[in-house]
């Protein structure tokens, strides 16, 4: 069995050096405004697609980054939960663009925070099951990951990013927010 498309993807397969850009905060608007699609294949998105890693990598504890967090109206997010504690399978590091959810199961409730809300967390119910279908950037391949657990609670957090949704919009009210305790 061949490894899944995703999992092989490297950022070294883009071309470009990513860049470490700037994380917006709420309340900006950027990050309450639904991302456009992209070209997977344009050299904006390519770039954008390095500059997420690039960003992420030096973002301690972040698992994911979004185009919207960054400043970008965009439907594209970087993931990498190979390196957090909560994780039990994973795909390593992949950027998705034009990312919707095509199959889901199994909700649960689970603490979430966000560098775009770097002083709370908040209880989110999320599926743990999960089946995404995207394109990665530079060929426009489009792959369906299947994944569960913190991935999955992960891409789902990315997504809402891409859609104009933070955590803050899905907890249950506001007794399941909490300031955050540590900080990374």
């Amino acid at each position: 069995m061949s490894e899944h498309p995703v999992a092989a993807w490297s950022e070294d397969d883009l071309g470009v050096e990513g860049r470490v850009l700037d994380v917006v905060r709420a309340p900006a608007d950027v990050l309450s405004t639904v991302g456009e699609r992209v070209d997977p294949c344009s050299p904006e998105s390519v770039q954008m697609a390095a500059d997420l890693v690039a960003t992420m990598r030096v973002s301690p504890g972040c698992v994911g980054l979004a185009a919207p967090q960054v400043g970008v109206s965009a439907q594209m997010f970087c993931v990498d939960v190979s390196e957090h504690p909560k994780t039990r399978g994973h795909h390593g590091t992949f950027v998705l663009c034009n990312a919707e959810v095509v199959a889901s199961s199994r909700n649960e409730k689970a603490r979430e925070g966000c560098m775009s809300v770097p002083d709370l967390t908040g209880d989110v119910k999320r599926a743990s099951r999960l089946t995404v279908r995207g394109q990665l950037p530079g060929t426009g391949e489009e792959v369906e990951v299947e994944t569960s657990a913190f991935e999955a609670r992960a891409l789902q957090h990315e997504i809402d990013h891409c859609q104009g949704l933070l955590f803050v919009d899905r907890a249950a009210g506001a007794h399941a927010i909490y300031a955050r305790k540590t900080y990374l």
